[in-house]
């Protein structure tokens, strides 16, 4: 059997290629080249792109040198119009509008897992495969992805988005290997990579200097910080969203008589009038809410049974949270006890009891006892 994986010149997706030849397969990789640094002058946010190199082109570069090692065909295939219009415009549509996307998980579903794959499928491949950490089961006649054996590595919450038929065609063979074991086979093959620190940053795009980088496509609008607790403003913002709930940092609080310059928290965005509201008490009682309605939902097996109970990861690396979902129309509703920074624009992700992801959508209003408190 052909398949193509998908190699990024990480150490990931590296040893999954090799351990696929260790199975048996017929391996070809594909290195995806998905944003143009020069072409979008981001320089500014980007401060690892110099000597006019960027971040990508010395991926490619490593991408390449495994290939070679390992003996395998690598292709490079360009899909920046299809990120730009399936992902990084949504991402800034929702920055705009005070939310808090993740583009990880859209670019999962619309590139990794689509555009990738219909590239691979016409090049004769039977099936593509990644370096996530996932395992993927087949049960009752579906196909469904679960936790990997290093829960701690664990990428389900950013592969929530992906269908049924996606899941079937893709191979994952760091199910069953923790990151330790990755790392030693590296070393075993004295790949080059071997050592290469874990990417992060924005899917794609990579680390930067985020409210820097996002300024080239939002416009800088200053506006009031307000106290919530008294109404009064105490500062000034640069533009609400360059700022998330729960931030504490990077403020600009201070010298406000008989104020104490440090402790504030931001719990509430109004994009819409352009105000931060902080506190320098407790948060929780503005961050608590104990329902939610997801949107845009992805449910894997459409015969799904409702009422269910299940976990919820609101947030990548949170605990799963006991919950209770109901499906509306095209809605689900989400009850649990009380959790903290239930944000708007994020995923929520929900496994079954038997650990299986059956479906996820993205956080589109949050209630405190039926009052909505959007964050």
């Amino acid at each position: 059997m052909k398949v193509m994986i998908g190699l990024s010149g990480g150490v990931d997706s590296a040893v999954a290629a090799y351990l696929l030849k260790e199975q048996g397969y017929d391996v070809v990789a594909g290195f995806m080249r998905n944003w143009d640094a020069f072409a979008n002058n981001d320089f500014l946010g980007n401060p690892t792109i110099n000597d006019n190199q960027c971040p990508q082109e010395k991926d490619y570069q490593d991408a390449q040198k495994v290939a070679d090692q390992l003996g395998i065909p690598l292709l490079r295939i360009d899909f920046i119009k299809e990120y730009w219009d399936n992902v990084f415009t949504y991402f800034i549509e929702e920055y705009e509008k005070g939310r808090t996307p993740n583009p990880d998980i859209l670019c999962n579903k619309y590139i990794k897992f689509d555009a990738f794959l219909n590239f691979a499928k016409k090049n004769g491949c039977d099936m593509i495969a990644m370096g996530h950490y996932a395992k993927k089961v087949f049960k009752d006649g579906h196909y469904y992805l679960a936790k990997c054996k290093d829960e701690n590595k664990d990428q389900t919450y950013f592969l929530s988005q992906i269908n049924e038929e996606q899941i079937k065609s893709c191979l994952f063979p760091l199910a069953d290997v923790d990151k330790n074991e990755v790392r030693a086979i590296a070393h075993k093959l004295n790949l080059v990579i071997a050592d290469k620190k874990d990417s992060t940053g924005v899917c794609f795009i990579g680390e930067r200097n985020f409210r820097e980088f996002l300024k080239n496509y939002i416009p800088a609008q200053s506006g009031d910080i307000i106290d919530i607790d008294t109404n009064k403003v105490i500062g000034k913002h640069k533009g609400v969203y360059y700022y998330t709930v729960g931030q504490h940092k990077g403020l600009g609080i201070g010298g406000i008589s008989g104020e104490t310059a440090s402790g504030w928290f931001i719990v509430k965005k109004d994009a819409k009038h352009n105000i931060l509201y902080v506190t320098r008490g407790d948060t929780t009682k503005y961050l608590m809410s104990n329902k939610c309605i997801v949107r845009k939902l992805n449910i894997i097996n459409e015969n799904e049974i409702f009422p269910q109970e299940v976990g919820v990861k609101f947030r990548y690396r949170q605990k799963d949270h006991p919950a209770i979902i109901e499906k509306n129309a095209d809605e689900i509703i989400v009850k649990y006890d009380y959790y903290k920074a239930v944000t708007t624009g994020q995923e929520a992700v929900f496994y079954n009891k038997e650990g299986l992801m059956i479906a996820s959508g993205t956080i589109d209003e949050v209630y405190r006892d039926d009052e909505r408190i959007d964050i």
